[in-house]
């Protein structure tokens, strides 16, 4: 189970030591240069000498996270983390892992003739919006398109690969983008995920999206390829809350590997502790924090469970209580095929796209590209499955939701708890593994 979570979704730097061959002796090989993540007690503020206590343990601040009480550090003091857990300032140390955006499942690029009618991407392919607002009825109600009564604008912050801010469908309602990728100062989306994100959000022209009036701002934490470090997320996740957002939509995760016979569950707490330091930071700003279940199709309800065969106990990260939790659904409101479930896990369900009825992931076979979620990418449209594409829906909803009741109105506990007592039942009555509390509904959502 180790193998195939952390294979298929990221690869997790737990510090596994460096090997050796070809006859070079350890006491001969350059240092390496690890980087650590220390979190301190105090939660809003550094405290004072930190940067001496850092230094006496071998190690350089490279990132501060002031209002997380929380550093980076790199050093190559094989001997840092024991030295500089020992101060009582320190809560926990560890090294730093590595998050990635939640890559979907399927990916299908659709080639479509010049336009000819408004909308026509929405008409013809985007089933899962048309479930959502029950086919465009939710945006005849009060907030439904994103709109307020007073003017003011209702932003989603993405957190995620940057957004195509040239994009003609997603132009209109981009509102700023901020880059935390070192050496990529532009929010310009370079793989796709961030704009097909975001055109589910509030796409307005061929494509729709839940909230067609809200707008969407870029909190790019992901390079062409590749994974971020934990404290650029959290960091951008503190400047959107910083910054007024009104919802985040994180659809990004990894696994934490507790108890791993390699490595000590104290080295990778830290990594744990400021993600959910960030998260609450956010909320108590007013944010309503959205993210995706993952897609491997496993039970996350425990860290044992997830953990399979294997000894030791994986959690899933980020995975908040106080946030939104979404899972995976079909166009035929089933559980797709990939994604995560698990009592106390999942909040709700939202479209996430999968191959249809006739699909065998066994034998990869039936399969039918209608079923996916299509939304924009940059240079066009493609259509996606994961539960990366049920996150952000269900961050629109948080949003029109907003716009219904106005600005700095409701907080993130309402929020959350009109989307859940509004959702439809789909599986068992009231609460289930798969679904949470039921299918998002805007519809009933903003009655």
């Amino acid at each position: 189970m180790k193998k195939k979570i952390v294979g298929s979704a990221l690869s997790v730097a737990l510090g596994a030591s460096v090997i050796f061959s070809g006859g070079i002796s350890k006491s001969s090989a350059a240092p390496v240069d690890k980087e650590y993540i220390v979190v301190f007690k105090d939660l809003s503020q550094l405290p004072a000498g930190y940067e001496k206590l850092i230094k006496d343990a071998g190690g350089k601040v490279t990132g501060k996270l002031d209002k997380l009480g929380a550093v980076e550090v790199s050093s190559t003091n094989t001997a840092f983390l024991d030295k500089v857990k020992k101060s009582n300032l320190v809560l926990d140390a560890g090294v730093e892992h590595t998050i990635y955006p939640e890559k979907p499942v399927y990916q299908e690029a659709v080639t479509l003739d010049d336009i000819t009618d408004g909308a026509d991407v929405y008409k013809n392919y985007q089933w899962d919006i048309k479930q959502v607002t029950n086919n465009g009825a939710s945006w005849n109600l009060a907030g439904g398109t994103g709109k307020t009564v007073s003017g003011d604008d209702i932003v989603v912050g993405v957190i995620d690969t940057g957004i195509d801010y040239n994009h003609p469908d997603i132009k209109p309602n981009y509102a700023y983008g901020k880059s935390f990728v070192p050496g990529y100062p532009d929010a310009m989306d370079e793989d796709g995920h961030g704009t097909h994100v975001a055109g589910s959000i509030a796409g307005k022209g061929r494509i729709l999206g839940i909230g067609p009036d809200l707008k969407v701002a870029a909190y790019r934490v992901f390079g062409p390829t590749g994974g971020a470090e934990t404290a650029h997320i959290a960091d951008a996740l503190m400047k959107a809350a910083d910054d007024n957002v009104d919802v985040v939509n994180m659809s990004l995760g990894g696994y934490d590997w507790f108890q791993d016979p390699e490595y000590a569950t104290k080295d990778v707490v830290a990594d744990v502790r400021l993600f959910n330091r960030a998260i609450q930071y956010a909320i108590q700003k007013g944010v309503t924090v959205v993210g995706s279940a993952g897609n491997n199709g496993v039970d996350i309800s425990s860290p044992g469970k997830l953990a399979g065969d294997d000894k030791g106990a994986v959690h899933r990260s980020p995975s908040s209580q106080t946030m939104i939790r979404v899972s995976a659904g079909g166009a035929l409101k089933n559980l797709a095929f990939y994604s995560n479930y698990g009592v106390g896990k999942i909040d709700v369900m939202a479209p996430g796209g999968d191959l249809g009825p006739n699909y065998d992931p066994a034998t990869k076979t039936g399969r039918d590209n209608s079923y996916l979620c299509y939304s924009s990418v940059p240079g066009g449209y493609s259509g996606y499955a994961g539960t990366s594409m049920a996150s952000p829906k269900t961050a629109a909803l948080a949003g029109v939701i907003i716009a219904k009741y106005g600005k700095d109105v409701l907080k993130p506990a309402q929020v959350k708890q009109i989307i859940q007592s509004s959702a439809e039942d789909v599986f068992k009555p009231g609460y289930d593994e798969k679904a949470g509390f039921g299918l998002i509904n805007a519809v009933s959502a903003l009655k």
